[in-house]
């Protein structure tokens, strides 16, 4: 493990407490929204977007950025945290999400927001989106790369294992897909909707290079996603185990917290705990 990777875990762990601030202030503002899968994916697009994505902030359009698609769209919160923090737009737009005309939309819209690579929501479809823009890149000798990042339950739809096959056929070793396993959906726990299991089993059996990992261990990101980068001749499959609502203590595991946001009341309790946990002073705010 190098020095680098070290220290920029070190930072991330730093900045997680922060991001799930904003998180929970914008989704209190706009009284609407996916506290539990934003709150469990957020680690994972911190360590794409802060280590392994090539993207510049200043130029969104860059043809030879990697693309991200964020196959579970209601997680986008999470997305827009750290873009913010990036500079891809200013901070304070964050609380405008969900309101008429901003440009973060409470799914992914490619036509409000630039730098997002896919608009997504309906769920099921990333994979395949993500297939095709892995496809094309082919085609037109691109040399960058194509991440997806899906949700537990979406994984259950038809289409997602459609692309589960062709995936490898194709030889698509230039995507790397990985799955937010959370294992709760809004009907319930997975294991009781639609059990993934064995999910590992499943996806080697199809052809894919699988990895299960720590979704909150920003190292362990790291080094799947270079192993990842590494493999020749099909895609990854990365199985990251993670917390619904993880960091704030009333919302983790609980399935009622994936799509309602918390009144102000919630709210203030979450981002005490989080400022605690973040080193900043209790009822000092966010914004």
């Amino acid at each position: 493990m190098t020095t680098d990777k070290q220290s920029l875990a070190r930072t991330l762990a730093q900045k997680a407490p922060r991001y799930r601030l904003d998180i929970i202030e914008m989704l209190a503002e706009a009284g609407s929204g996916h506290p539990g899968g934003s709150l469990s994916a957020v680690d994972i697009v911190s360590t794409l977007y802060h280590y392994k994505l090539r993207h510049r902030p200043a130029e969104p359009g860059w043809p030879e950025r990697d693309r991200f698609v964020l196959s579970k769209g209601h997680g986008i919160p999470a997305q827009y945290v750290v873009m913010a923090d990036l500079g891809y737009f200013p901070r304070e737009r964050l609380w405008t999400l969900r309101k008429l005309g901003s440009p973060l939309q409470g799914h992914p819209s490619t036509s409000w927001l630039p730098g997002l690579d896919a608009s997504t929501g309906s769920l099921g479809q990333g994979l395949s989106i993500a297939q095709g823009m892995a496809l094309a890149a082919r085609l037109d000798g691109g040399k960058h790369r194509v991440y997806c990042l899906m949700g537990d339950g979406e994984t259950q739809e038809g289409q997602v294992w459609e692309a589960a096959m062709s995936a490898p056929k194709f030889r698509l070793d230039n995507l790397t897909v990985v799955v937010d396993y959370n294992k709760a959906q809004i009907d319930g726990y997975t294991r009781d909707v639609m059990d993934l299991e064995p999910l590992p089993d499943k996806w080697r059996a199809f052809g894919w290079h699988v990895l299960s990992v720590d979704g909150h261990d920003f190292l362990q990101l790291m080094e799947a996603l270079d192993e990842a980068e590494r493999v020749r001749g099909r895609p990854t499959y990365i199985i990251a185990h993670t917390v619904k609502g993880k960091g704030v203590s009333f919302m983790e595991n609980v399935v009622s917290w994936h799509g309602v946001a918390p009144t102000r009341e919630e709210a203030n309790r979450a981002i005490a705990e989080l400022q605690i946990k973040a080193g900043l002073p209790v009822g000092a705010g966010v914004r």
